[in-house]
């Protein structure tokens, strides 16, 4: 963990490079990824570990090749951390491209959850949709082990007009957001362990997956909008992507929707494969019986 002067030395750095060429910061961290995956690593172990068992039928070499660029990808993108956290809404505004499939300044509209998902880009896409819904939004967060950057990263998070809290005390005050018609961003493609969770399907192997996203939406009656953060090629900055509402959801069936959930990312992964967030352990909790994957 950082020392609290560590960790000033890097908020520093960050404050730093946010002045600089978003292109400059990108093929920085781009090269750091790169010369960080050559040191074997628990991280690194961890990547191959969960492309070997959603992606059993790759080569070693397409996986070795996945994993490269996935390493690359996500150093890169805590040194961009700078330039989302710290730079103007102009500069971000030039540098992520709106597509979505919905008009985010609907005065009308519904009570929403806005599902995103933890793709390298999900900072960028978070940060701007503050911008984009041109209104007064929440989003959940989960806490870090170092309160200072914790800090930080709040106050980063909700500078375009977005109220902050904590994933363990989230549901009463998500329901009164939807009530106030604030839409709500959160993810659920993480492993919280097995409260709220159910195993379901992901790429195959049964994955502990967050059931609360149905049941928030059935008794908020919110509608459910996912959204991706894309990291465009050549540098060229970020796509955020916007999806129509899910029909029928909730369908009643919390493990129903919850493969639903699962079966939307997957789709989605396969776009662009190396930009999901391998470095997570997304296997962490297994089925009961079932030994560990790390």
């Amino acid at each position: 963990m950082l020392t609290r002067l560590g960790t000033r030395c890097a908020i520093g750095l960050l404050k730093l490079f946010a002045l600089l060429p978003y292109g400059f910061v990108a093929r920085l961290g781009d090269g750091l990824g790169w010369l960080l995956y050559q040191i074997p690593s628990r991280r690194r172990r961890i990547v191959h570990t969960n492309l070997k068992l959603c992606f059993p039928e790759w080569s070693e070499a397409k996986r070795e090749e996945i994993a490269s660029k996935h390493f690359r990808h996500a150093i890169r993108g805590y040194l961009e951390r700078s330039i989302q956290w710290f730079g103007s809404a102009e500069k971000l505004e030039k540098l992520v491209q709106l597509d979505s499939e919905v008009d985010l300044r609907d005065p009308d509209m519904p009570p929403t959850l806005l599902l995103g998902f933890h793709f390298v880009g999900i900072e960028a896409g978070s940060i701007f949709i503050n911008i984009a819904l041109d209104r007064q939004c929440g989003s959940l967060y989960q806490p870090m082990s170092n309160p200072l950057l914790e800090e930080v990263a709040k106050a980063a998070r909700g500078r375009f007009g977005c109220d902050m809290a904590s994933r363990a005390d989230s549901a009463r005050i998500v329901l009164r957001w939807l009530r106030e018609r604030k839409p709500v961003m959160l993810g659920a493609d993480m492993d919280y362990g097995e409260r709220n969770s159910t195993f379901v399907p992901f790429f195959g192997v049964q994955t502990c997956t967050l059931t609360a996203v149905s049941r928030l939406a059935a008794v908020g009656r919110a509608q459910i909008l996912p959204f991706i953060g894309e990291v465009l090629p050549d540098y060229k900055g970020y796509r955020l992507k916007v999806f129509k509402p899910w029909a029928e959801y909730p369908s009643g069936d919390d493990n129903a929707d919850a493969r639903r959930m699962n079966a939307f990312l997957e789709e989605q992964i396969l776009n662009y494969p190396e930009q999901y967030y391998w470095v997570h352990r997304r296997f962490k909790t297994r089925p009961p019986g079932e030994p560990g994957v790390y």
